[in-house]
């Protein structure tokens, strides 16, 4: 069951060449989903080929280089006779900006679109086997971060030891699994702890947009396989980052170590970095002992269950 994530856009509020301001696709098992969407959002989707098949789009906040994309998507999506309905999930207290927005061509969208606010320790979308959790962050707007967190899946099932149980193969095997005791023919009851093991954790991956270092994104999910982290400064600019609201790489890898995160992602790096990124690998990994990097526009990351 793939769980794959392109960045569609890893820079900052001015957009380069190589980087364009913030946007994450995520695809879990058909299912798209969007995190912000930037100018040019609807372009990288293209450049970058994940399709216009989304179901949801989360907003961490208002600020231009976070939902400009989000007219125009929706116009292509209109164009290409969309039927499907869409929900945007923003932060308390923007319904009515995100409905602009969604206005902002002159007239609604043909197709049904739903717009969700939430707060810290909201759950925004849930899904079969998922769900995706509002937290609280620290920006100089209303704003929110957005965790995927999987289900926990069942435990493995020792086939070798039904069997030596006497547990025929076939559709009782399925029962146990699915947690349901089986009686034998010569009346023995066997119990679906026999044969199967403890459950087995999903995976999760905590995305927090712009924000200042914020003890939510530590309690959202539990040792995630993946932190996107806003990094928009290196340690030269730390007061500048402090004074906007924004983190440094050293920053974020400090949260990233104390969520038990296996990776972090630097992203939203400022323009004035250009294409060295040097200083925050560097910093960071003074920090964070997992694995680190700064993602290039276009890059995708597939995350692998923790048991893999």
């Amino acid at each position: 069951m793939p769980l794959r994530v392109t960045f569609l856009g890893t820079g900052g509020a001015v957009p380069t060449t190589e980087r364009n301001p913030s946007g994450i696709f995520v695809a879990r098992e058909g299912e798209g989903l969007l995190f912000d969407a930037a100018e040019g959002t609807q372009r990288q989707m293209m450049r970058f080929g994940t399709g216009f098949s989304i179901s949801q789009i989360f907003v961490t906040h208002l600020h231009g280089d976070h939902v400009l994309g989000i007219p125009g998507l929706l116009q292509t999506m209109d164009f290409n006779d969309r039927e499907d309905p869409l929900a945007i999930h923003t932060s308390r207290g923007t319904r009515r900006e995100i409905e602009s927005l969604v206005r902002a061509l002159g007239n609604r969208p043909s197709f049904p679109v739903r717009i969700n606010e939430v707060g810290g320790g909201d759950v925004a979308y849930r899904a079969d086997e998922y769900e995706v959790r509002a937290f609280a962050t620290d920006h100089d707007t209303r704003s929110v971060g957005y965790a995927l967190v999987e289900d926990d899946r069942k435990g493995r099932f020792d086939r070798e030891r039904a069997e030596e149980l006497g547990v025929p193969v076939g559709p009782k095997f399925s029962r146990l699994h699915e947690g349901e005791s089986v009686e034998l023919e010569d009346g023995t009851v066997v119990d679906p702890e026999q044969v199967v093991g403890e459950p087995r954790p999903g995976r999760s991956l905590v995305y927090t947009g712009d924000t200042r270092p914020s003890a939510a994104t530590i309690e959202v999910a539990d040792e995630p396989e993946l932190v996107i982290h806003d990094a928009t400064f290196a340690d030269d600019r730390a007061d500048r980052a402090a004074d906007t609201a924004h983190s440094t790489a050293r920053q974020a890898a400090e949260i990233a170590t104390r969520a038990g995160a296996e990776r972090l992602a630097l992203m939203h790096l400022s323009s004035r970095y250009a294409g060295d990124t040097s200083s925050h690998l560097e910093e960071a990994r003074e920090v964070f002992a997992g694995e680190v990097f700064v993602p290039d526009d276009g890059e995708t990351l597939e995350i692998e269950y923790p048991d893999a």
